[in-house]
């Protein structure tokens, strides 16, 4: 069998409704099978229960009780400096390094707090107010979300 008629029978083969064909000359035996398209394989996902399961009343004021319970003396008043981007929390430049800033110290608008690592980059954090540091928030060498509070500035 040459090239020319073995291509003849495979695009028959592909053009007709026939899922087997087999092929016998002297020597040869030629046997092709064509397979119906494999489907992929369907994923399910598991959900959490339907909102409507839990008491959506019940669930608000036990959220809002805790945080109208902490004293407001632990709560350092001030301007927070939150979390532009996801990332981990460095306090300073590198290790061996003092932090950027601690507790007590004035700072400047513009003056770097802090650099968040995101996707092997490094972005300075810097202070949108002018004052003093009152509380850091996070600890050094943590993973930050956005919008987390990592400084209180008191601007006074």
């Amino acid at each position: 069998m040459d090239l020319k008629h073995l291509r003849e029978v495979l695009e028959l083969v592909a053009e007709c409704d026939v899922s087997e064909v087999e092929i016998e000359e002297e020597d040869l035996r030629l046997v092709i099978r064509k397979h119906a398209p494999v489907q992929a394989p369907q994923v399910t996902y598991a959900t959490a229960p339907p909102p409507a399961a839990m008491p959506a009343p019940a669930a608000a004021p036990a959220v809002e009780a805790p945080v109208a319970a902490v004293p407001e003396a632990s709560n350092p008043s001030g301007t927070e400096v939150r979390a532009p981007i996801v990332g981990t929390f460095y306090a300073a430049p590198n290790p061996d390094s003092d932090p950027f800033v601690k507790v007590g110290q004035k700072v400047t608008a513009g003056d770097t707090l802090c650099i968040i690592e995101a996707m092997k980059l490094m972005n300075e954090i810097e202070s949108e107010v002018s004052g003093t540091v009152t509380a850091i928030l996070v600890d050094n060498a943590t993973p930050v979300e956005f919008d987390q509070p990592l400084f209180v500035v008191d601007p006074s």
